[in-house]
């Protein structure tokens, strides 16, 4: 467990991308949602990324949306950009303006129309996108579920780490624990490996994560906080009695297209967020309701009340 010396596992919240009726971006609605997350307990703010809808933007409003988060954090959220994109050249673009506008860190994914077909590839074309700000924090967003990029992570790590500067971890959002905790071990423990799937949280804190990136960290951050709690303080049954419960709302969350679903969440804790753009579907409202009552059936709401009221230390 965590020494008094070593600070507790940090959580990242991935916010969504509030748009408006029309379906265009609604960036006065993101100081609230910043406001939120900071209330909540949350570190910091993947901005652009899958959650965000980065890639059914465009790239101004892709800086756009970037400039707001971090004018709205006002440096109490650590902000990372995600930067990725077909084509390189628009990433490198994405990448110098997140340096510009002050950003804490740029994140990107594997090219994913035409694909790295090799470790060396991906180093190359990582380290291409990294260099437009080269005094700026980077990570490979390993997410191969949507990239269909699985390739080698701790020989990327070994490659990169040679060749990129400015590299400082992956941001690891697939299944394989075992891959995981190698990559920690790389260079002994010197990249940040940001651990991206919320379900299994726990087991990552056992193979020794530090610090993750989710999206139900938008509206539950503070019970996996509790889950954290736990865990450090060697309560490991309370932690997974915790954390059975997260998994239950994830498993109903599933029973819905995710993104809509957790905007809906999002709208019935006070945050209007507008419908995704395409090709995300719509959530109909019956199913939205329908997705609240479950929550409420499992106690979710109740907890998720009474862990917010709690003073965190």
């Amino acid at each position: 467990m965590s020494s008094d010396h070593q600070p507790k596992p940090a959580l990242h919240a991935a916010p969504f991308t509030p748009f408006d009726a029309r379906g265009d971006l609604a960036l006065e609605r993101i100081p609230a949602l910043a406001d939120h997350l900071v209330a909540s307990g949350v570190s910091g703010a993947f901005v652009c990324g899958s959650n965000g809808e980065g890639p059914n933007m465009t790239e101004a409003e892709r800086m756009a949306v970037a400039e707001a988060w971090v004018r709205a954090s006002a440096g109490r959220l650590k902000i990372f950009v995600h930067v990725g994109h077909p084509s390189i050249r628009t990433a490198q673009a994405l990448t110098a303006h997140a340096a510009e506008i002050g950003a804490d860190a740029a994140s990107a994914v594997a090219a994913f129309y035409f694909k790295p077909d090799k470790v060396e590839t991906l180093v190359e074309t990582i380290g291409a996108i990294a260099e437009a700000a080269p005094a700026l924090p980077f990570y490979y967003y390993h997410i191969p579920a949507l990239t269909a990029v699985s390739l080698d992570m701790v020989r990327f790590l070994e490659l990169a780490g040679e060749s990129i500067p400015n590299l400082t971890g992956i941001k690891y959002t697939a299944p394989t624990l075992w891959e995981y905790q190698a990559c920690r071990g790389v260079a002994g423990g010197r990249f940040d490996v940001l651990f991206g799937l919320d379900e299994m949280l726990l087991p990552a804190l056992a193979a020794g994560a530090r610090s993750a990136i989710g999206s139900t960290y938008n509206f539950a951050a503070p019970l996996y906080l509790q889950v954290i709690e736990a865990f450090e303080a060697g309560a490991i049954d309370e932690a997974r009695e915790r954390m059975a419960h997260l998994i239950e709302m994830v498993r109903i969350l599933l029973r819905y297209p995710p993104i809509p679903a957790q905007k809906a969440i999002m709208v019935h804790l006070g945050h209007g967020l507008g419908d995704c753009r395409l090709p995300l579907p719509k959530l109909a409202k019956q199913d939205a309701a329908a997705l609240i009552d479950s929550l409420r059936s499992i106690g979710f709401w109740d907890r998720l009340s009474a862990a917010s009221a709690m003073p965190r230390t």
